[in-house]
């Protein structure tokens, strides 16, 4: 079982330590500390039983787009998945977007991770085909929209 609760600054340290572990190739440069020191209280932590990490969830409340709630980054351990921790998170943000009036979630990943769409898919995001230039020239990426 795993407790839930509000991320804060001091947790980006225990994230960064461990994220490229649980990709399985770099990827820290994607989850730089502003994320965590200005929007932690819009993102989640997820720690077993003995309060080791075990996933993680950086979301935060558009400031320009009032309808819209985004969905940065999602980490889970590799010992944690499959059991239901990634949807759990996903869930309480979609409440706490609700709650602050929010009508739709967005995210992105890169058309190589195929279990992110999968899973997106899975969780009711409608999913794109590859955007071209997304983040500039020679860059594509997949985006995620669902209605709350």
């Amino acid at each position: 079982m795993y407790t839930l609760r509000p991320a804060t600054p001091a947790d980006y340290d225990a994230i960064a330590a461990v994220v490229d572990a649980w990709w399985g190739r770099p990827i820290s440069g994607a989850l730089p500390r502003l994320f965590l020191d200005h929007f932690h209280r819009t993102s989640l932590v997820a720690e077993g039983a003995g309060g080791e990490l075990a996933g993680f969830l950086i979301g935060f409340l558009s400031p320009s787009l009032p309808d819209e709630a985004y969905i940065h980054f999602v980490g889970v351990a590799p010992d944690a998945r499959k059991g239901g921790l990634a949807r759990t998170m996903y869930e309480r943000f979609f409440e706490l977007a609700r709650g602050d009036g929010r009508r739709v979630v967005k995210a992105i990943t890169a058309p190589v991770n195929s279990g992110s769409i999968a899973f997106h898919g899975r969780m009711g995001f409608a999913v794109s085909e590859p955007v071209a230039g997304y983040h500039g020239p020679g860059t594509s990426l997949v985006t995620f929209s669902r209605p709350l």
